[in-house]
Order: structure tokens, then C-alpha cells, then sequence
């Protein structure tokens, strides 16, 4: 009876030393989201003005990934996106949205321009390979380019809308065709920050 009781107390010891440990651990290491989107690249928007990092600051954001040849993800997620504005009305004045191209090579400045202009909200921004590179690094973003049968191809990526703050710091994100009753709240949340 003696030796059960010692092995007993010693489990307890071995289970609350690890809960420690896991504590420790979890409660000092930084997270991933302290530095998402941190990094600098120059980009360009569809009318032909820099857009950096920076331009994130001042303003709550709704940040996009995605590119004009796109079949189904970046058309849904653009009218969604007319919806939140159509619905959140006034709320949304200085409610930014930005759609970042994946497919610098086909996505000119006018090309995101012309694709981006029906929602009257959303800016259209690319750059040079190397630059949008530095941007789906820094926001963390998959890409993969998609040979297509005809010689042509097409791009998977990241289908989350990134949700920033005034101060230029991620928040959260909404998910693809997230519930439309979810996806406000997200919104108003930020935009009251």
C-alpha cells in the first residue's frame, strides 16, 4: 500500500510539473499574430498611387488576397464585401478595403482598377513580383500557381479577408462566405475599435 501511494504522489508531481512547464511555455512565447503583416513593401494602387505598410494606420481595414482571373473566391468575396458596405451604411465612412493581387504578372494597375471600380469601396493594389512576395510573406498568405490544361493557369490562395485595426495591428480575420450576421459584427467591432 505504501509503494501505490508513492507512485501516486509521484505522478501527481510529474503531472503538476508539466502543467507548469505547458503554462510557462504558453504564456511567454509570442504568437504569430503580434507580427503578421509586419514588413515593408512598396506597392502600387490602381490609380497609380505607393502603398506600403503604412497605409494600413489611421483607418480600420478589410485586406484581400486574391486576382482578376479568379473563377469564383475573389468575385464572391468583392460583392460580400459591396454587401458590408450596403448594410453597414454610415457606419462604414472611414472603413477601408483593399484587395492585394496574388498574380502580379497579369494584374496591371488599370486591370485592378477595371475589375475592383462596380464596388464604389475597394482598392485595387499591385506590384512587382518581388514586392507582392514581401507582402504574402509578411501577411502570411498561401499561394500556389496552378498550371491549366490550356497552356493557361490559374492561382490558389488564402481566402480569408484580414481584419486590421486604426493603429495598423491585425484583429482577426473573416472567413470565406462567413455568415453575413457574423462577418457585421466582426466589422463593427473594428471599425469601433
Amino acid at each position: 500500500m505504501a509503494k501505490v501511494r508513492i507512485i501516486l504522489w509521484a505522478l501527481v508531481a510529474v503531472v503538476a510539473l508539466a502543467a507548469t512547464g505547458l503554462y510557462a511555455y504558453t504564456t511567454t512565447r509570442p504568437t504569430q499574430t503580434t507580427t503578421l503583416g509586419e514588413g515593408d513593401y512598396d506597392l502600387v494602387t490602381a490609380d497609380g498611387q505607393p502603398f506600403t505598410r503604412e497605409n494600413f494606420n489611421g483607418h480600420p481595414t478589410a485586406l484581400f488576397f486574391g486576382f482578376t482571373h479568379c473563377p469564383d473566391v475573389c468575385p464572391t468575396t468583392l460583392a460580400d464585401i459591396a454587401n458590408w458596405y450596403e448594410k453597414l451604411g454610415p457606419e462604414a465612412k472611414d472603413l477601408q478595403a483593399v484587395f492585394i493581387t496574388v498574380d502580379p504578372e497579369r494584374d496591371t494597375p488599370q486591370i485592378m482598377g477595371d475589375y475592383v471600380s462596380w464596388t464604389n469601396h475597394v482598392t485595387g493594389v499591385t506590384g512587382s513580383r518581388a514586392e507582392i512576395d514581401k507582402a504574402l510573406k509578411a501577411w502570411g498568405v498561401f499561394t500556389e500557381k496552378v498550371p491549366l490544361e490550356d497552356g493557361d493557369y490559374t492561382m490558389n490562395h488564402t481566402a480569408s479577408v484580414f481584419l486590421i485595426n486604426r493603429q495598423g495591428g491585425f484583429e482577426g480575420t473573416i472567413a470565406f462566405r462567413e455568415d453575413t450576421d457574423t462577418a457585421l459584427a466582426k466589422l463593427k467591432k473594428l471599425i469601433n475599435g
